[in-house]
């Protein structure tokens, strides 16, 4: 067996399936689980409908690069959200769609790292951060180095402020804004400062940007984005990862799509070829009407915003709540710290959260993430109404 395997970390389900493992929930209050990001809100009926109009294509073999109606919609959807120049971005070199960003966040790890010449090779990571970025770099062969995002560093990982000795390691990048699980986003300035990082010491920056849809005042900036403002119109060094899934409530299609430098994409797209991940033709054909319509995002980004603001109003007389500047999670600091809490709040209240540490590490002793709970807001709205209920009723027994 691959000895790297030994390496990887129990999945935070798995965990928190251990740690609630001897809990047992009031048989009388009916369970609401919102530990996991999947959401619950009604796919756009006109999205299930172009899904079937294409079934015709299950009896085709589908291409690694997509059909061309895919990519062109995709390449359209960026130029217009993040007002990039149009000759920039080419559906042929430029963008590949992958099956749900999770497999390519972990792939491009596989396809960029050169752990046999560089034997100290980095991969940097955001802490707290969505665990694939760690099984990534340790399957590549790199050292995976955390950076703490804190609520003094308003929940943002400080990677412009690195030493030089560190970044001239680093191979890649990951970066989440908006971020799971903090729901805190990197300004346009800051996104510019990091691609200058990348050509000084010569490193890849992988930004997901899974969440760039959920917003709740104005629309994050992404990496392409800085890039073609400052003049970088190759978009050198920089990868984009996109999704349907929170988007448009779409996690079952697996759909999504990398973007940017289109040499790096090149040498990306050999090995997708031999990794037999292309996605079905008619998944495809569903995914550019997605893509082309913005009617059903603003409808789904209407109905998390309606439950952000209920949920702030419980929660808020009775713990700290810092409001997310997009994703739909809140990152609750709770008594007597997450995994303690987790336990309570099921054993109390019948509510399934997710203990913070565990999408944490503890490189300096100290998980920045252990002191929180992360509650993903995508019940319907009753239901969430209710789980903030109850979390606040957990939270003020145990402050009382």
């Amino acid at each position: 067996m691959n000895p790297r395997l030994e390496q990887l970390k129990p999945y935070p389900f798995e965990r928190l399936s251990r740690l609630l493992g001897e809990v047992t929930p009031p048989a009388d209050i009916r369970p609401i689980n919102i530990s996991i990001g999947e959401p619950k809100h009604a796919v756009a009926p006109f999205l299930r409908q172009a899904m079937i109009d294409a079934m015709d294509g299950i009896a085709n073999y589908p291409t690694t690069r997509g059909e061309p109606a895919l990519r062109e919609a995709i390449a359209g959807w960026l130029v217009r959200r993040y007002a990039l120049t149009p000759t920039s971005m080419d559906p042929d070199r430029n963008l590949l769609p992958v099956n749900g960003t999770r497999e390519a966040l972990f792939s491009i790890a596989q396809a960029v790292v050169d752990s046999d010449r560089h034997k100290d090779a980095v991969v940097l990571s955001p802490n707290p951060f969505y665990q694939i970025y760690e099984g990534a770099a340790l399957m590549a062969g790199a050292e995976p180095v955390y950076i703490d995002a804190t609520e003094e560093s308003n929940f943002l990982p400080r990677f412009t402020e690195l030493p030089a000795e560190l970044l001239d390691r680093t191979q890649l990048l990951y970066l989440c804004s908006p971020s799971n699980p903090t729901g805190a986003v990197h300004s346009l300035e800051e996104l510019t400062r990091l691609i200058e990082l990348a050509e000084k010491h010569d490193f890849i920056i992988a930004s997901d940007e899974c969440y760039s849809e959920i917003w709740y005042e104005r629309p994050p900036p992404g990496l392409l984005q800085a890039a073609d403002a400052s003049g970088r119109h190759d978009y050198a060094r920089c990868l984009v990862f996109h999704s349907l899934s929170k988007r448009s409530n779409m996690p079952g299609a697996r759909s999504g799509f990398v973007a940017g430098d289109a040499k790096l994409l090149a040498h990306y797209f050999r090995l997708r070829t031999y990794t037999g991940c292309a996605m079905p033709p008619f998944i495809q054909r569903a995914s550019a009407v997605a893509w082309s319509d913005e009617s059903h995002v603003a409808d789904n980004r209407a109905l998390y915003r309606a439950k952000l603001e209920e949920a702030v109003e419980i929660l808020s007389p009775t713990l700290p709540v810092t409001r997310p500047q997009a994703s739909f999670y809140l990152w609750l600091r709770v008594p007597g710290g997450g995994e303690q809490f987790t336990q309570r709040l099921l054993a109390e209240q019948n509510v399934t959260v997710l203990p913070g540490a565990y999408l944490g590490r503890s490189p300096n002793d100290e998980n920045p993430g252990a002191p929180y709970i992360r509650v993903a807001l995508v019940a319907p709205l009753e239901d969430n109404r209710e789980a903030m209920q109850r979390i606040a009723a957990c939270a003020s027994q145990g402050t009382s």
